[in-house]
């Protein structure tokens, strides 16, 4: 997280540097985290510009020369304006650098998207491999679905991918699923705080594909080992109880925890009977391998991939404005729905994985696209705003004004921060 946001935070204030650079306004300094009472990590000067790392890792920032920003520099504004000064430079020119840094995340998340597409393709299910119907948790059983289940239709669109099922479409409620039950068709529709549910028990706790299974690896030492299971069986039943499918098997045992059960086994062509204990957790100690649900890959050319990223990173824009619509509406509760850099971390796990890596940049240059842009002073998008205003009234706002403006931005942002950061850090220690 912190790697991927330290590129982040360079390239978006590089978008601004050389945005100012170009129309002739000094930048005096350009730092990556935040020097705050002074406090520097690393600092050299190049030309008139101070470089360096702050000891804060809450952003970072570049001051521009004769601008109202973070730096609440009244002192240089008291000044007469110099003509390398951002304040002696046409509104639109100033409407440019501010937007600048936007513009570099936005092209960065395409840009990731674009070369994440072209190397892996797109892997997804086909919703016609999943001819068992769905596996209905705790969420999807909250609002009418069940085990086996088959869902034909969102919004009555064919469903051909079974990942559209967490779509924004779907997640952010008022969508309406075509289901077959049995020889009966109906409709069930997702509420509007269908992310509340779904953020109290996470992602797992929707639904998933049913599927049979034979025993892929055994780990060693673990009840299915001693018990002698081995790759490629297949667990008919527990204690003479149907266990066909996994999650009928995952039921079984959990009611079973600690203690001994008898396992059909089919080994080939014969059948035997094995005895076992499970575990604390009700758990034998196996991964299963599927039985049908082949994913499909497509792999795309160079200039093929270009308009699936750019789908991809203006659904992803469109889900932020979305969520934070429904936030303001009153039907998300920011507590379960915001996470800030630790929540977001969390989802993409410990280890390093290039795949990942990237493809958390992506999002969190997406996401840092749309956060700048929101209209609160202090933000890109709060400089734009006024700028704007200042463009139709022929006139711009005042010091007085600009400088009050900010420090309400800087309220607004910190309370947000602690918010976020304190959300996350809650849900770990309830977790």
């Amino acid at each position: 997280m912190i790697a991927a946001l330290s590129i982040l935070i360079v390239l978006h204030e590089a978008g601004h540097y050389v945005a100012a650079r170009a129309f002739g306004i000094k930048v005096e300094k350009f730092y990556l985290f935040f020097d705050a009472w002074g406090i520097k990590l690393l600092k050299f000067r190049k030309g008139d510009t101070e470089y360096g790392i702050g000891w804060l890792p809450l952003g970072g920032y570049v001051k521009i020369a004769g601008m109202i920003d973070e730096s609440m520099d009244t002192e240089q504004m008291a000044k007469p304006p110099q003509p390398w000064e951002f304040r002696s430079k046409p509104a639109w020119q100033r409407l440019i650098v501010m937007l600048a840094g936007v513009f570099v995340n936005v092209v960065l998340g395409i840009a990731v998207f674009w070369m994440l597409t072209l190397k892996y393709g797109e892997t997804y299910l086909p919703a016609s491999e999943v001819k068992h119907g769905i596996v209905a948790h705790e969420v999807a059983q909250g609002i009418g679905l069940q085990t086996g289940d088959k869902i034909l239709a969102i919004n009555g669109e064919p469903l051909e991918r079974f990942e559209d099922l967490l779509s924004p479409d779907v997640l952010l409620g008022n969508s309406v699923l075509t289901v077959a039950r049995g020889s009966e068709e109906l409709s069930i529709t997702i509420p509007p705080d269908f992310l509340n549910s779904l953020a109290d028990g996470g992602r797992d706790s929707f639904l998933g594909p049913r599927f049979e299974f034979r025993v892929g690896e055994v780990l060693p030492g673990s009840a299915a080992d001693q018990a002698g299971l081995k790759k490629d069986d297949r667990i008919l039943a527990i204690d003479g109880e149907e266990t066909v499918f996994f999650d009928q098997m995952q039921a079984v045992l959990a009611s079973r925890k600690g203690e001994e059960i008898e396992l059909t086994v089919l080994r080939g062509a014969d059948t035997a009977q094995l005895a076992a204990v499970t575990d604390s957790e009700g758990k034998l100690g196996f991964y299963p391998i599927p039985i049908g649900l082949e994913t499909k890959t497509i792999q795309y050319g160079f200039f093929e991939a270009l308009p699936k990223s750019i789908s991809r990173s203006f659904n992803t824009l469109a889900l932020q404005v979305r969520s934070f619509g429904k936030l303001f509406k009153g039907d998300l509760d920011p507590q379960k729905t915001l996470s800030g850099p630790i929540g977001i971390a969390q989802q993409f796990g410990a280890e390093f994985d290039g795949l990942n890596f990237w493809t958390l940049v992506g999002l969190l240059s997406l996401i840092l696209a749309f956060m700048n842009i929101l209209p609160i002073p202090a933000l890109d998008g709060g400089h734009a705003l006024f700028l704007l205003v200042e463009m139709v009234k022929g006139e711009p706002l005042s010091d007085k004004f600009l400088e009050r403006a900010q420090i309400v931005g800087f309220v607004i942002l910190l309370l947000l921060m602690v918010f976020v950061f304190g959300n996350d850090i809650l849900n770990i220690v309830k977790n």
